[in-house]
């Protein structure tokens, strides 16, 4: 592994980048110098170095400035920084900047070697779960769905149990939860899968042509019936008829439908007879319909009918578990699309995304991960291809705690507290990052944050 792994090294002085050479030469890797900036941009673009090590101070900008560059152009490479001159304010800056991190000058050959060694391991780790990630993405599909959660599992479970079996069956859930595709999933789990899977958004059917929407209608019936017309009933007969948002349906129309389920007849407008149908009916909504029961806005003969079979799909929070797995199949099926190769998400992408709440669950994360492929231009998808809110909100998980002001009256231990979660926020929670710069052990700095290890 370690063969194949390039290593970039800029400093100005040729003697440091000659004593880093030989410094990384036996850990396998190929090493790659430059002298400037701009050198050592081109050999970011064209080599792709999976760790660069930079010198802070070096000409026409700083070390800083380069490793904002260089995380722009490869988000994924690991940026560590070199200086003589070590203070805790520029080692906060370099990591929120994206560096992993921070050693001094002169260097130790021993605490180098070390450290890379660390960043190689890490890197083989990152290799491995993405590959991992990816065949779990396989493992856990199920009817073009995805998940590995407690919730999903038995949700997957059900529909295998009662797909040859149902003949109707109702799908509840929040806005964006994936009812549809649990619907495609039972139609291609029954009998019938070979037949039609018809989709009927009933927020959509108005009152006065409720009938022939469902039912059809015969040429002349009523005005603009210019030809015969099938309703959606017989263009399911012999397959499923999906009615999603059914609680948008108005009282009045709910009657009718349910006396066509029940008696798999329809008569279309205009027409004398009844004609036979056989379809499966799938229900969805995302209403309270107890609720709309009590207040006399929906049937509760209709309710009965079609909760013999009832489905329940956990919103996203609910099921965070699959959320990497989740990220990853939008991502193949996005790249895929747009004719993009892309290995992934960075890691602090991925973070800010785990923040968002997701009240849209799963189609609002569709709809953000189809919008970061599209603007991806490097093989990750990183925080800058989010969508702008994402941007602007990478930091309003929690209140920026301010460091002690001097014109307080404080007592140390406060001072000390205070100063600690400063810190602690400055470099995003990660508290091995925080001792560090603060030069105590994590333990000391659990007792400070008051919290146990």
């Amino acid at each position: 592994m370690a063969s194949a792994v390039t290593i970039l090294a800029v400093d100005d002085d040729p003697l440091s980048r000659e004593l880093l050479t030989d410094a990384l030469r036996p850990l396998g890797v190929r090493v790659l110098t430059a002298a400037h900036p701009d050198a050592a941009m081109q050999l970011v673009e064209s080599e792709r170095p999976a760790i660069v090590i930079l010198d802070l101070m070096l000409p026409d900008r700083s070390g800083l400035e380069l490793t904002s560059e260089i995380l722009q152009l490869a988000p994924t490479t690991d940026v560590l920084l070199l200086t003589g001159h070590y203070t805790p304010e520029s080692a906060i800056e370099a990591i929120r900047l994206g560096a992993c991190d921070y050693l001094t000058k002169p260097i130790q050959i021993a605490a180098l070697r070390a450290r890379i060694g660390r960043l190689l391991e890490d890197l083989h780790k990152r290799l491995e779960a993405a590959r991992l990630e990816t065949a779990l993405v396989r493992a856990h599909r199920f009817e073009g769905m995805v998940g590995h959660s407690a919730q999903m599992l038995e949700l997957f479970a059900l529909i295998r149990r009662v797909g040859p079996h149902f003949r109707v069956a109702l799908i509840r859930g929040a806005t964006g939860t994936g009812k549809e595709l649990a619907a495609a999933a039972l139609h291609r789990q029954s009998p019938v899968a070979a037949g039609p899977l018809v989709v009927c958004n009933c927020s959509a059917v108005t009152e006065s042509l409720f009938e022939s929407e469902m039912f059809g209608h015969l040429k002349g019936a009523f005005t603009g019936a210019t030809h015969d017309k099938k309703g959606m009933f017989e263009a399911a007969d012999g397959g499923t008829l999906f009615l999603d948002e059914l609680g948008d349906l108005p009282f009045a129309m709910q009657s009718k439908l349910l006396r066509a389920i029940q008696q798999q007849e329809v008569r279309p407008v205009g027409a004398n007879a009844s004609r036979k149908i056989s379809c499966r009916v799938i229900a969805a909504t995302n209403r309270d319909l107890e609720a709309m029961m009590g207040a006399g806005e929906f049937r509760e003969d209709l309710y009965y009918r079609l909760s013999m079979v009832e489905l329940h799909l956990p919103p996203l929070a609910r099921r965070m578990e699959d959320f990497p797995y989740l990220v990853r199949a939008f991502l193949e099926r996005y790249a895929t699309e747009y004719g993009k190769t892309l290995e992934g998400i960075t890691p602090r992408a991925q973070a800010v995304l785990a923040r968002h709440s997701w009240p849209g669950n799963i189609r609002e994360l569709e709809n953000v991960l189809a919008s970061a492929c599209m603007m991806a231009e490097t093989g990750m998808v990183d925080v800058r291809d989010l969508p702008a809110f994402f941007q602007r909100n990478t930091t309003l998980a929690e209140p920026t705690p301010s460091p002690p002001s001097y014109d307080e009256m404080l007592p140390l231990a406060e001072v000390e507290r205070r100063h600690t979660r400063w810190v602690l926020h400055q470099l995003q929670g990660n508290k091995s990052k925080a001792a560090e710069v603060l030069g105590v052990t994590r333990s000391t700095l659990y007792r400070i944050l008051g919290e146990s290890p």
